[in-house]
């Protein structure tokens, strides 16, 4: 793993960090040179805390939640919000979820765990994953969980093993990979037919396995599910999926007799990680995606499904920021210059696995401009341990704290102990009050299970 080669021609923007735009927390602000979130300033939090520190604009988020309830229920009444919590999880997201209505997606046990641990209701709880083990799923149907999104035919076997050795009866969907190319990394992209994800349509493979899963014992096939893959601008992609399933929905219809209740289009809609990023709103999101389901059941005289789609990232990326302190400052004339910072790969695998792009800037000099080009290279020992690769940046000088915009999904649900580096603390902040939700990691923590 190595870092890609520098663009020698890439030039500062000089933009100030209120310039950011769409990256930017929606209560970010500049007092002083210095950024505050949430009505906090980041360089006192980060000398209070420590870093590298994962901070949440917790309005921000609870308006986003809101903002997807809103957009869909004013659109299609029978609709609901789930969200994705592999992008983002502990027990205080859980709870704000809880609080807005909204159900959740776990994709393993220990997420299951997490939500039950807080009370979340059960019957709430919609379980993913392409290889769920015989616990997992014996621990999600005793839980009571909602929908299992059954992914083959083996594990279809199982849910009904064990549902009825439970005596019980499990509501589940099957994932469908409609064949439908998202936009997007090819590592995030889950609907196309080369997918270890769901059931392909390719020589009739899935509408065969619809009707194995009607007739299978303990399971009621209560719905259907796709999802095209992750960080997707283009909407056009999502009414494409849109019409694969109600066309595939009409087809079990005529030819099984079954009518499908539920119709669950996942997730996937793009967030701006760089300012120049222009995704789609929450709104267009809803509007495409309600206004295809509508019209296309029109089309083949079918009863509208309830509707749910499973954002996660774009709940949680834009409110979450990770501060670094700076340690070391190293120039390479002609080749790159190097800002390292008390974290990395550690705590954002992202920039390495995918050459991830980010908006930093220095928190105790928010107000300046970006006047040149670095690379924000982590403490471990890995060459391509990068959280920022190549980006504007205000003059850095040692013991200054930076901000990293836009790392609220898919950071602290992916970070790592590497060369024994302590997890970092989550901090929510709101109304001029930082509370930690996630403690720090200590050493001891990561010895604990050593015998």
């Amino acid at each position: 793993m190595s870092l890609p080669a520098s663009d020698l021609t890439k030039q500062p923007d000089n933009r100030t960090t209120m310039d950011l735009g769409a990256v930017l927390p929606m209560t970010a602000e500049v007092r002083d040179d210095h950024l505050f979130i949430g009505g906090v300033d980041m360089v006192e939090l980060a000398r209070e805390q420590g870093t590298a520190l994962y901070v949440f604009d917790e309005a921000d988020l609870v308006s986003r939640m809101e903002s997807y309830r809103d957009a869909f229920r004013a659109r299609y009444e029978d609709s609901d919000i789930i969200y994705a919590s592999k992008a983002f999880l502990n027990k205080e997201v859980v709870r704000l979820a809880n609080a807005e209505g909204m159900c959740l997606d776990v994709s393993g046990g220990g997420e299951l765990a997490c939500a039950l641990s807080v009370g979340f209701p059960a019957e709430r709880v919609f379980v993913h994953g392409n290889n769920k083990t015989p616990q997992e799923l014996e621990e999600a149907i005793s839980a009571g969980v909602g929908r299992i999104v059954v992914d083959s035919r083996i594990e279809l076997a199982r849910v009904s093993e064990i549902a009825g050795r439970l005596g019980k009866v499990q509501d589940i969907y099957l994932r469908i990979t409609p064949g439908v190319e998202a936009d997007t990394h090819e590592y995030i992209r889950t609907g196309c037919e080369d997918s270890k994800f769901g059931f392909n349509m390719r020589d009739d493979f899935a509408f065969t396995c619809v009707g194995t899963a009607l007739e299978t014992t303990n399971v009621r096939l209560a719905g259907l599910h796709c999802h095209i893959g992750s960080q997707i601008f283009a909407l056009h992609s999502f009414r494409e999926a849109a019409a694969v399933m109600v066309e595939f929905m009409a087809r079990i219809r005529d030819e099984y007799g079954h009518v499908i209740e539920e119709l669950d289009l996942g997730g996937g809609l793009g967030v701006a990680y760089t300012a120049d990023d222009r995704p789609s709103s929450i709104e267009d999101f809803a509007e495409v995606t309600c206004s295809a389901v509508r019209e296309l059941c029109g089309q083949h005289g079918l009863p509208l499904p309830r509707l749910m789609v499973e954002p996660g990232r774009s709940l949680v990326a834009t409110p979450g920021v990770t501060l670094y302190t700076v340690g070391i400052l190293k120039t390479l004339p002609g080749i790159r210059k190097y800002v390292a910072v008390d974290g990395g790969m550690s705590d954002n695998i992202r920039t390495a696995l995918y050459h991830a792009d980010y908006e930093p800037t220095i928190a105790n000099k928010a107000g300046q401009p970006r006047t040149e080009i670095v690379t924000l290279c982590g403490k471990h020992c890995e060459s391509g341990d990068a959280v920022v690769v190549d980006m504007p940046l205000q003059h850095p000088d040692l013991g200054d704290v930076v901000c990293v915009f836009g790392t609220g999904a898919y950071c602290a649900t992916m970070a790592s102990n590497y060369n024994g580096q302590p997890r970092p603390a989550v901090v929510f902040v709101k109304d001029g009050v930082a509370r930690v939700v996630t403690r720090r990691e200590t050493y001891n923590d990561l010895y604990q299970r050593d015998l």
